[in-house]
């Protein structure tokens, strides 16, 4: 027996097979062979009338282990396991809570019945890692719940409640009160009704039949190509479930391995794969051990309530975290309180909140023109606009206000956190938390370490930002940091493609057709033309002198045209904030390169992806190069989960590891001889090119480092 399995039987007569495998009774390795050795001796033994299959701990079987995914072909084989559960002999009962997903729902799916806990959910998100149910799951589900419920769950992966489980068929029973008592009696029932118990493999009355079959499938590639664009896991999942409608059992599981196969072996699940591990890799910095004690947030304070300040306000009151919000203006005051309600009656409007959450959410913000309470606040963030002299006067405040121990952040995008908190004395309780607007929604939050920012305080930040649901990423004191530090050539190369013969909508749309979430001057528009014209002006500093430097963003800021805010930037927009090509700012970028002596010509769809992606990996590998990051991995994240870039590519670094480091070096060398000192390589690219070694091998030589040191 596997110490991961543990096995007994009640007083009943009830075998009970508990996994323990914390922290989510994931199937590693001895956790399949543990259930299966449970259920034979369950199954010999004369004294046990049924079985209950159950999870220690605060979850049923969450999935896969994903670490062996990572280094293997597949999952676990759990094609043996689930025969044999189905052909146990006495009825076999799943009992679920927490989650059941993935190959947790496989398993439960194989065994006779199916019990829930109230607040259990079950799913198949296998496509958020560019996969599909491996274990069969894509021929139970559809018996149990039909092939339109089949073909939602595995194209949008989205996990449903134990009430929706139940309605759909996949579960028989919701338990209230004891999980294991309630399976227990549901199975000793079922043993006293019937000796013989249904196998999932036969259930054949919920597969439908043609035509009315093929328009789900339609329906369910239109929405993969929507809600998923460019992957091909949703799509192959599609034609799994097909194959459970119009196949033998045996014959349409064979083909769903084919299908897994394909997919478990394709770059779009390995970058996957590599994104869903480096989230979880972020929060691992030397010298952090993980029982390292945090300090406790139980109230925030926020200096501006503009569009960043509310979002941040937002994010707390979302936590259940009770906020102060300042500003220096009672009409910007109520601008950012009426902005922050009208985004939660969105929310009201959509069914992702109630009516009476609304009000709690609110009732957790409060609104003032002084700095009344912030004594008290344990962490203060200051998200003030853009301005260093603001900034430093901001934090000569908070230094004398805040209370001992208590956190200072700055919300700033660029700016140099030790200047900026110079003047508060408080340098160990110091650092930046770059949230990305909107700052309710966007995941990414870079904890910027400042020169004596302690460890503690990191820690801190790391739970903070976990608190929030956000991403928090610990990255070094440069300008603009990790994110914009990049993304600021990314869109002076977009800028300089556009003077030499590109359109805006041409370089957005092969940006988009690549993957990307949305194009880079769609992107200038929604942020504001206004705001990247004065992120430049910080810049300037920060440039090389007689480097080349875009040109028509300046005029369009003479113009006043910024963005969508004005119904007019890089495109012009209608009240539907849809962007629509302007041929007055064609001409305008024509007449600005004839004047400036830029020749213009046809530019390729590949020569824009290259430019903006590929000078984003090398400034990356300086990034990296100089310790601003501490892996390849962490920039992947910060691009991932704050900048759109597509989750199937796995991130700058990890997309140039599959393009392969020598292919793009020498583009970047190209680029370079024909483009001038800004795209001079990176040594790290330079070293790791000629070495013929990878982003990704780089990050695990460092991390063999750290163990060994």
């Amino acid at each position: 027996m596997s110490d991961l399995v543990k096995f007994s039987v009640l007083e009943n007569g009830v075998a009970v097979i508990t996994i323990d495998n914390p922290p989510v009774n994931a199937l590693s390795p001895g956790v399949p062979e543990g259930i299966e050795i449970a259920m034979r001796r369950a199954n010999s033994d004369r004294s046990a009338k049924a079985i209950v299959l159950i999870g220690a701990g605060r979850t049923f079987i969450a999935g896969a282990d994903i670490n062996e995914l990572a280094t293997a072909a597949g999952p676990p084989d759990l094609h043996r396991l689930l025969a044999e559960m189905e052909d146990c002999q006495k009825p076999l009962v799943a009992a679920m809570h927490g989650t059941a997903l993935g190959g947790g729902l496989e398993v439960a799916m194989a065994a006779h019945y199916r019990v829930a806990a109230r607040q259990a959910q079950v799913g198949q998100p296998e496509v958020n890692l560019g996969l599909i149910p491996g274990a069969e799951g894509t021929q139970r589900l559809p018996r149990l719940a039909g092939i339109a419920r089949a073909v939602e769950m595995c194209v949008t992966g989205a996990p449903i409640s134990a009430a929706d489980a139940l309605q759909a068929g996949i579960v028989d029973q919701i338990i209230e009160g004891d999980l294991l008592a309630g399976a227990a009696a549901f199975a000793l029932e079922k043993a006293a009704k019937s000796a013989r118990h249904p196998k999932t493999s036969e259930r054949n009355e919920k597969l439908g039949a043609d035509p009315e079959n093929e328009l789900i499938y339609a329906a369910g590639r239109d929405q993969a190509r929507k809600i998923r664009r460019n992957q091909k896991a949703p799509l192959k999942a599609v034609e799994a479930i097909r194959a459970a409608a119009t196949l033998p059992f045996a014959e349409s599981c064979q083909r769903e391995r084919e299908l897994f196969s394909e997919c478990v072996k394709s770059d779009q699940a390995k970058a996957m794969i590599h994104g869903f591990l480096g989230e979880r890799e972020v929060a691992k910095i030397p010298g952090i051990p993980k029982d390292m004690p945090v300090r406790s947030i139980g109230s925030a304070a926020i200096v501006g309530a503009g569009t960043m300040g509310g979002g941040i306000a937002m994010a707390f009151a979302n936590a259940g975290i009770p906020v102060r919000v300042k500003d220096a203006d009672q009409a910007a005051l109520d601008r950012g309180m009426s902005t922050i309600r009208k985004n939660y009656e969105s929310s009201v409007k959509r069914g992702r909140l109630a009516p009476q959450q609304l009000e709690d959410r609110i009732a957790l913000i409060t609104a003032q023109l002084n700095y009344d309470g912030f004594d008290r606040a344990d962490l203060i963030v200051e998200a003030a606009f853009e301005n260093m002299a603001l900034k430093k006067q901001i934090f000569a405040d908070l230094g004398k206000i805040a209370k001992p121990g208590a956190l200072l952040a700055s919300n700033t995008s660029s700016l140099d956190i030790d200047e900026i908190g110079a003047t508060t004395s408080r340098a160990e309780n110091l650092l930046g938390l770059h949230f990305f607007s909107p700052a309710n929604v966007m995941r990414l939050v870079e904890i910027v370490r400042g020169r004596a920012t302690s460890l503690e305080a990191i820690a801190s930040a790391l739970a903070i930002a976990k608190k929030l649901k956000k991403v928090g990423v610990v990255v070094g004191n440069c300008h603009g940091f990790v994110g914009n530090r990049m993304f600021l050539p990314y869109m002076r190369e977009a800028q300089f493609l556009v003077e030499e013969g590109a359109t805006p909508q041409q370089v957005d749309a092969a940006l988009y057709d690549w993957g990307m979430a949305m194009g880079i001057f769609a992107v200038d528009d929604m942020a504001g033309v206004d705001v990247g014209w004065r992120v430049r002006q910080e810049w300037k500093a920060y440039e090389k002198p007689g480097a080349r430097t875009p040109l028509v963003l300046d005029k369009l800021y003479a113009m006043g045209r910024y963005g969508q805010k004005t119904g007019a930037g890089w495109y012009r927009y209608g009240d539907d904030r849809k962007p629509i090509p302007d041929p007055e700012i064609d001409e305008l970028i024509e007449i600005t390169a004839s004047n400036s002596g830029i020749e213009r010509r046809t530019v390729s769809d590949e020569e824009i992806i290259e430019r903006c992606i590929y000078i984003m990996i090398n400034e990356g590998a300086r990034i990296l190069e100089e310790g601003y990051a501490l892996r390849a991995s962490d920039i992947d994240i910060v691009y991932l989960t704050g900048y759109g870039f597509p989750s199937y590519r796995g991130g700058p670094m990890w997309y140039a590891d599959t393009v392969g480091v020598a292919k793009v070096y020498q583009r970047v060398c190209d680029f370079h001889n024909q483009h001038g000192e800004l795209w001079e390589p990176a040594p790290l690219l330079k070293r790791l090119a000629e070495e013929n070694k990878t982003f990704a091998g780089l990050d695990k030589e460092r991390a063999k480092a750290l163990r060994s040191a």
